[in-house]
């Protein structure tokens, strides 16, 4: 009698389980409505707040600048650098900018070392409001043994308005 009431005990687990195993497979089956709470639309390139242009009329140096208007805060990738051969030293991103914004600027520069991804901001003297021409710039700095696969060159705009970019320069300087 106890043999039989064991195998009864194990036959409700293997009941048991597998109508855990068919609910589970049923109700990854069932399709979940989710509530479209709003619809964005491409089809004018304006809904997304953001325009990049040359600007001929509004430069430092050379033909144009680089004009960028936004709605709202946004990062702007100016540029990748692959192959800059540094070990040891500060790898200095500046540019010159001028504003008409809601807000400040500052650049950012992502390096790709190895595996890790690794980024300086320049926050500690951003281009604010209204300004004419300023330089800015963000170090980072290269201990023995570190070199840059890779280098992303940003700017990021902390509020609405107007940004001309223009003179950007990736130099090398000695550590102090």
């Amino acid at each position: 009698m106890t043999v039989r009431h064991e195998k009864k005990g194990n036959m409700t687990k293997t009941r048991l389980v597998l109508v855990e195993i068919i609910a589970v497979v049923l109700l990854t089956q069932i399709p979940i409505h989710a509530q479209e709470l709003k619809k964005l639309s491409l089809d004018d390139a304006s809904s997304i707040g953001l325009t990049i242009k040359t600007d001929t009329g509004v430069k430092t140096e050379g033909k144009a600048s680089i004009k960028i208007t936004t709605a709202w805060p946004t990062t702007v990738c100016l540029g990748e650098v692959i192959g800059v051969d540094l070990e040891e030293a500060k790898l200095v991103f500046k540019a010159k900018v001028k504003t008409e914004l809601e807000g400040d600027a500052f650049l950012e520069m992502w390096v790709k070392v190895g595996n890790g991804q690794f980024f300086s901001k320049g926050m500690n003297d951003p281009a604010k409001g209204k300004g004419d021409w300023k330089t800015i710039q963000t170090p980072f700095m290269f201990q023995k043994g570190q070199k840059p696969d890779k280098v992303t060159l940003n700017i990021v705009i902390n509020g609405k308005g107007t940004v001309w970019v223009d003179d950007i320069v990736l130099s090398k300087e000695p550590l102090k």
